[in-house]
């Protein structure tokens, strides 16, 4: 039976990375049912809004989704859609795998982390106001118990499902006693709960630096929403960056996949940028549905086209004017081949 799954192609470089999954994901033999929704800039004449209420009823209907990037405005404009769809769906854990391929340089050879970013609420969602125009502006941080305990037992359930071996929770306890001391204080009584799994904690800046200097000894990390969403483009860069890092919005019935990069409206329809991101958050779609051999063999097949280094867009190349460059439904059809 067909996998009936929403598929919001967005906008800029969105629809042709999407197009170049759905072939992928399609290749793999598993049957899908997609169900095509219109999300982003290019909608806003249609619609008057980026995110039409039949995206969100489709998701919810559907209880899967796969989405292409979609543009933000920055400083002004509408608020971010992608943010949106999280806090409208409940989805409170943001997954980010970040494994590093033979065939991409890195500073640290063999890394494979996981974070875990908490993604309803905390600095990062939004609630703000200008208290003098122009002046003088404040934002408003709220820390739950409910949602630290959720997000918090979600990174200890994805240890224990994955095999993996220690969870991390990353917080600023020493000077933000109340909120993060919040989390922190949930994340140890979580921890408690999972005593086959090692739990330790450490203050955000110095978890960035030792991500640099030592990242092997970490495992699985969760955090609150803003420190989540800046770690985990680090740990990104540290696997080849944002073009090979795939993302999910996991709550507690339903779930999207996307890749965690911009939109790139300056590519769009010029058949050049990356699509291993999109790729592999289609592959962490295919594991969320149960389909654990078709994702395995997803992910080998880009692993493969990756480390001969033939079939791969401009960015995968040792210097990004080599000629032997190849677009996005190449390279998606080299990764067809290594099915």
């Amino acid at each position: 039976m067909a996998y009936r799954i929403t598929l919001i192609p967005g906008d800029g470089t969105g629809p042709e990375l999407v197009d170049a999954t759905r072939r992928v994901l399609e290749a793999t033999g598993v049957e899908f049912d997609w169900d095509i929704q219109e999300a982003g800039a290019d909608v806003m004449d249609k619609y008057g809004t980026p995110l039409p209420d039949q995206v969100i009823d489709s998701i919810r209907s559907n209880k899967v989704a796969l989405k292409g990037p979609i543009t933000t405005p920055i400083g002004t404009g509408f608020r971010s859609v992608n943010v949106a769809i999280r806090k409208i769906l409940d989805l409170y854990a943001n997954l980010r795998p970040a494994r590093s391929m033979e065939g991409i340089p890195v500073c640290h050879e063999g890394l494979d982390l996981v974070v875990v970013r908490e993604n309803t609420e905390g600095l990062y969602a939004g609630i703000e106001h200008d208290v003098i125009p122009d002046e003088a502006a404040e934002s408003i941080r709220i820390i739950t118990r409910r949602a630290s305990e959720r997000v918090v037992r979600f990174a200890f359930e994805y240890a224990r499902a994955n095999g993996r071996r220690k969870v991390t929770a990353v917080h600023k306890a020493n000077i933000l006693k109340a909120t993060d001391g919040l989390f922190l204080r949930v994340a140890e009584q979580v921890a408690a709960d999972y005593p086959d799994i090692e739990f330790n904690d450490r203050i955000v800046d110095n978890m960035t630096m030792q991500l640099v200097q030592r990242p092997h000894e970490y495992d699985v990390l969760v955090l609150p929403n803003l420190y989540g969403d800046i770690v985990s483009d680090l740990c990104s860069g540290l696997v080849g960056g944002l073009g090979v890092a795939p993302g999910a919005n996991i709550g507690a019935e339903l779930a999207v996949f996307e890749p965690v990069h911009g939109s790139a409206p300056k590519y769009a329809g010029k058949n050049k940028v990356n699509p291993t991101a999109t790729i592999l958050s289609g592959s962490l779609m295919l594991r969320h549905l149960g389909e654990s051999e078709a994702a395995d063999r997803v992910d080998a097949a880009v692993a493969k086209v990756i480390s001969e280094g033939r079939s791969v867009t401009y960015d995968l190349k040792p210097t990004r004017d080599d000629p032997t460059a190849v677009g996005t439904r190449e390279m998606a059809d080299a990764i067809i081949s290594a099915l």
